[in-house]
C-alpha cells in the first residue's frame, strides 16, 4: 500500500514529474491531466486516497481486483498504461497554463505514434480540449484518431468532481472496456477480460 507523504515531501515535489507507465502495442493508454503533489511525492499516478481512477478500473472491468497505486506497474501485464497531458507537478489543475496543455498535446500525439497503443484515454474533458483544441469535444468515443489509436475521453475522476459518483465513473470506464473488447484494429491483440481469483 502506498504511504502518506509528509508536508515536506509534498513542497519537494512541486514542479517535478513522474514516469510514465508505458509499452508498445497496449490496448489502452489512460492520461490523466498532470500529476498532483501527492503523486508527485511518491512517483505513483492517481495516488491521492480520494481520487477514483483505481476503484474506476475495477469497476470498468480493466483489473481483477483494485489496484493500489503502488501496483501500477502490474497494469502493463493486463495491456494498460498511464501518462499525463502535462508532466509538470502542481497542486492543482488550474495552475497549468494554456500553453502547457498545448504542449502536452503535441508531446502526447507524438507518444501515441511510437508506442501505437489501441486507444488513448484521456481523464478530463477539459484537459481534452485544452490540449487538442477542440472545445465543443463531449465524454466519450471522439472522432478524431492519432495514428492508428481511437481516442476516448472520460471524466476526471479526482474526488473534486463530484457530479461523477464511483458508481457513475466505472460504468463510464466500462463503455470503454467493451469497446476495447469489440475492436478489430489487431486482431489478436484484445487482452481477455480479467478474472478474479
Amino acid at each position: 500500500m502506498s504511504t502518506r507523504p509528509t508536508k515536506e515531501q509534498l513542497a519537494a515535489a512541486r514542479d517535478t514529474t513522474i514516469p510514465d507507465v508505458l509499452a508498445p502495442d497496449l490496448d489502452v493508454l489512460f492520461c490523466g491531466i498532470n500529476p498532483g503533489l501527492y503523486s508527485g511525492a511518491l512517483g505513483l499516478h492517481f495516488a491521492r486516497p480520494g481520487n477514483r481512477f483505481w476503484p474506476a478500473l475495477h469497476l470498468g472491468g480493466f483489473t481483477p481486483r483494485r489496484f493500489d497505486p503502488s501496483e501500477q506497474d502490474e497494469l502493463l501485464e493486463l495491456g494498460i498504461g498511464i501518462t499525463n497531458v502535462v508532466a509538470r507537478t502542481t497542486a492543482r489543475a488550474d495552475e497549468l497554463t494554456d500553453e502547457e496543455f498545448r504542449v502536452g498535446g503535441e508531446i502526447l500525439t507524438a507518444k501515441v505514434i511510437e508506442y501505437r497503443p489501441r486507444w488513448l484515454a484521456v481523464v478530463g474533458i477539459t484537459a481534452y480540449r485544452s490540449a487538442f483544441g477542440e472545445p465543443k469535444a463531449r465524454m466519450g468515443r471522439q472522432e478524431r484518431r492519432i495514428g492508428e489509436a481511437g481516442v476516448w475521453v472520460l471524466p476526471n475522476p479526482s474526488g473534486l468532481n463530484a457530479h461523477w459518483t464511483q458508481a457513475t465513473l466505472g460504468a463510464e470506464f466500462a463503455i470503454l472496456r467493451q469497446a476495447t473488447l469489440s475492436s478489430t484494429k489487431r486482431p489478436g491483440k484484445v487482452r481477455k477480460p480479467p478474472s478474479t481469483p
